[in-house]
């Protein structure tokens, strides 16, 4: 008992003497000789911008002086000291012999400003930090100047304002270099500099291979970075002398507050912006594809651009390192399951243990190939096979190519693209034949699971067409000749788009009911240049969306699904069997389909302004939506639920609306897309269940989202939701404002029982915005959004309430209490899954 006290005590006594040798900052922003950091104390800029202090990486235990912006709560780096040693809490920055140091536990010196020239000087010293992110030490007294700054001192971050520059006389250029890993702020292979040949900025691969180059200056922008062409966020400036030539930017005065330029770990250059509370968002990013970074998945790692993450290792391989590939640094690359057998005896391979090759397809070739005689693929393959250092092979039109050591830059490629090539990669036979065996047995099950579901499918549509025949009373003796009445098309549509057959292809009946052109294959290839990139305008749920341009100068907009997904052939049937039956002005209009082979596709009516979701939440974009656009856009959404509801002939229930599926046209007039998940209710039917919950999380209702249960009630709720998202510029499934509310609902609900409902105003809105209308669209979201299902009004009241009614005389809505948490971010607009985790378990979703 008494040792133990004795250790309370102790324990006490140290954290009481590390508390007083703590000095706390509130807000100053000068070092001096009398003053230090340790522990959580800080010093904030003049006009608290910028703030200098310690902080932990992630998850990592260790410590790291270094420099943020004062709003932002994650403490991301901008620049930091001891890049490459770590320190622990109980470290200590301070003045000493005329330098900044920063002392370790022991008080060793681990960092240090090292200005020799006043090392011996009787002047005492300050470290200031500035309000544009440099921390300078200077003289207390005697002249001004600096002398030392740390934006001569780059880490991995280019900040407004700071000189990117070239010395000419020393002929040293300043680098900006990644971290090693998300938690290592250590030099990472990463690295931009300028180039003195031609004064572009380029990126280095282990600061020898370039792998990207900004272009030639003309006047105003680089010839590979076009985007600078829009210069209503940054100004940029070349500036070219004898003595140095170097860039900089600034960020205009009416623009966003905090941003600045990062190599990442990726090896991409990114514009980072913050707008408290929302996290960082990257603005743009160069190369500005992943896979284009030289060696980011390392030796033998493949890289995919449509994968995550992009890096994977090929069949007989593992990552060399999974911890480093946890943390996204992926430039060990992937080791061999099984060591090479070649081992050459007398001129020939030793016994059976012959290497072997895995055959790896849709490649583009990595660099640093040879070439080498052969006439055939055959003598390709023996060439590189009798040669240990020979690691893969190609073979090609060009001839036949080799690789000696490790492979790196493994890309793959999608199955349209012209570039992709067959790569031969060197493996021991044993791994070769291990995967031989798994393939015959994966072969074997596959046609026995595809010959079950033959037979299964071909049984039910047996029964199906029996029941349907006997039903009708009638034979159908001509196919060609048969009338449907109404009704009985509006049936027949349903036991279609409750059919799961899968099948590729459209039968005969099916056929008979699409009301829209087929439309060939060669005629779409034409049109969008071969599916080429420069014609794509997103990335859906099921596929790319490309942009037409069909004889007469007429715009579409074409889906295609992917090739070979597993997913969306019941949504594809949905949507042209649909779709083309809804006339009104606030739904996108379907002008044709195509079925031939893999590809699916469908045509619609092409919108220019894309989606609702590209506006509202993007920080420059949403000022184009006054608040007069927004109330019209409301108010076209509710039209189209109430058409699809109670006025069209078949009673749909869309099952996904949100912000992503509405598009705007060139008059910025709403148009509800995407019915791959509606459903069709027939007579008197109100409410229907499925054991696949199908959506998007964020905008279910409760009732759907834990038990399977839909109706129109359900679209009621995603339009409350969709409310909310267009008046307050936030988006559900992102809300991070945690320690307020749980979701977007939650939130309104809180500044409406605290009569503070003008608060969810999105800022740009308030001079246009009529704040009667405003609190009335408020009022009804939270009405549409309640948990019981009877409590939500129905769309044709919903309108009403929103285009004639006081706020006062509507009806006040219940508190949500559908708790929803969001898990996962995502950098693009264009998302095909939501991951989020709810209170009850979710039997499917996307």
């Amino acid at each position: 008992m008494v040792a133990e006290t004795n250790r309370r005590l102790k324990r006490f006594l140290f954290f009481l003497c590390l508390f007083l040798n703590t000095q706390f900052s509130f807000g100053a922003d000068t070092i001096s000789s009398d003053h230090s950091l340790s522990g959580e104390s800080t010093i904030v800029s003049a006009k608290r911008v910028f703030e200098l202090g310690f902080f932990r990486p992630g998850s990592s235990p260790n410590y790291y002086l270094g420099i943020w912006y004062s709003k932002d709560r994650s403490r991301k780096a901008v620049w930091v000291a001891n890049r490459e040693k770590p320190v622990t809490f109980a470290s200590e920055l301070r003045i000493s012999d005329g330098n900044l140091v920063l002392f370790d536990e022991l008080k060793t010196v681990v960092w240090s400003t090292n200005v020799s020239s006043i090392r011996n000087s009787s002047r005492s010293v300050k470290a200031v930090l500035l309000d544009d992110g440099n921390l300078v030490l200077k003289a207390t007294t005697g002249p001004s100047e600096s002398l030392w700054e740390s934006f001569d001192y780059p880490t991995h971050v280019w900040l407004p304002g700071a000189k990117f520059r070239y010395n000419k006389i020393t002929n040293t250029s300043q680098v900006i270099t990644s971290w090693k890993n998300s938690e290592d702020p250590a030099p990472g292979l990463f690295s931009c500099e300028i180039d003195p040949k031609d004064n572009t900025f380029m990126l280095l691969w282990s600061r020898t291979q370039k792998y990207w180059d900004s272009g030639t200056w003309s006047s105003s922008t680089f010839s590979n970075y076009p985007t600078m062409k829009f210069r209503y966020i940054y100004d940029y400036k070349l500036v070219n002398d004898t003595n140095e030539s170097y860039f900089t930017y600034s960020i205009k005065e009416d623009s966003v507050d905090i941003s600045h330029l990062e190599i990442d770990v990726s090896g991409q250059v990114k514009i980072f912006n913050l707008v408290p509370p929302n996290p960082w968002t990257v603005f743009w990013s160069f190369p500005s594809q992943q896979c284009d970074v030289y060696g980011f998945c390392g030796a033998y790692g493949s890289c995919n651009e449509n994968s995550s993450p992009h890096c994977s290792c090929s069949k007989g391989f593992k990552p060399k390192s999974p911890i480093d590939w946890d943390s996204k640094d992926y430039s060990g690359g992937c080791i061999r399951d099984t060591k090479l057998q070649c081992e050459k005896i007398n001129g020939s391979t030793k016994g059976n243990e012959r290497d072997t090759f895995l055959e790896i397809h849709i490649m583009l070739l990595p660099e640093n190939k040879q070439s080498v005689e052969a006439k055939s693929s055959d003598e390709c393959k023996s060439k590189c096979l009798i040669n240990c250092s020979c690691t893969a092979y190609a073979y090609d039109t060009l001839g036949c190519s080799i690789w000696k050591g490790d492979v790196l830059n493994m890309v793959q490629l999608g199955v349209g693209d012209s570039n992709r090539k067959t790569l031969f990669v060197r493996q021991a036979v044993s791994d070769h034949k291990g995967l031989l065996r798994n393939w015959k047995f994966y072969v074997i099950l596959f046609v026995c699971i595809a010959v079950l579901i033959f037979f299964i499918a071909g049984f039910l549509y047996y029964m199906r067409r029996r029941k349907m025949a006997n039903k009708d009373g009638f034979r159908r003796n001509s196919q060609i000749n048969r009338i449907v009445s109404a009704d009985e098309s509006e049936r027949h549509v349903s036991n279609l788009l409750l059919s799961s057959s899968g099948q590729y292809q459209f039968g005969e009946d099916e056929k008979r009911d699409i009301h829209i052109p087929f439309v060939t294959l060669e005629s779409i290839l034409v049109a969008t240049d071969n599916f080429s990139e420069a014609n794509k305008l997103g990335e859906g749920g099921f596929g790319p969306v490309y942009k037409g341009l069909f004889p007469g100068e007429e715009e579409i907009a074409i889906k295609r699904l992917s090739s070979g997904s597993t997913q969306g052939l019941e949504e594809f049937k949905n949507e042209v069997l649909l779709i083309a039956k809804l006339q009104h002005r606030n739904l996108v209009k379907l002008v044709g389909y195509c079925v031939e082979g893999d590809e699916k596709l469908l045509l619609y009516e092409y919108m220019p302004n894309k989606s609702l979701d590209t506006f509202i939440f993007d920080d420059k974009l949403c000022e184009l939506l006054n608040w007069e656009i927004r109330f019209n856009i409301i108010l076209g959404i509710a039209r189209a639920l109430i058409y699809l509801h109670r006025d069209s002939r078949l009673r749909i229930i869309h099952r996904d609306l949100k912000s992503s599926n509405v598009l705007l046209d060139e008059e910025m007039n709403p148009k509800v897309s995407d019915f791959g998940l509606a459903k069709i209710f027939g007579g008197k039917q109100i409410e229907a269940s499925t054991n696949r919950v199908v959506g998007t999380y964020g905008y279910m209702s409760p009732e759907y989202a834990l038990y399977g249960l839909f109706s129109e009630k359900s679209d009621v709720f995603s339009f409350g939701v969709v409310i909310l998202e267009i008046i307050s510029g936030r988006k559900n499934t992102r809300f991070s404002q945690s320690e307020l509310a749980m979701s977007l609902p939650h939130y309104a609900w809180k500044l409406w029982k605290e009569n503070n409902a003008l608060d969810l105003m999105y800022p740009t809105l308030r001079e246009s915005c009529n704040e009667i209308e405003f609190l009335r669209c408020v009022k009804v979201a939270l009405l549409c959004v309640q948990d019981d299902p009877a409590d939500r009004p129905i769309m044709s009241n919903a309108v009403s309430m929103l285009e004639n009614d006081q706020v006062g005389s509507i009806s006040s809505p219940q508190q949500p209490t559908f708790v929803l948490k969001s898990s996962v971010s995502y950098d693009g607009c264009t998302e095909q899954f939501s991951e989020n985790v709810l209170t009850n378990t979710i039997n499917e979703g996307r």
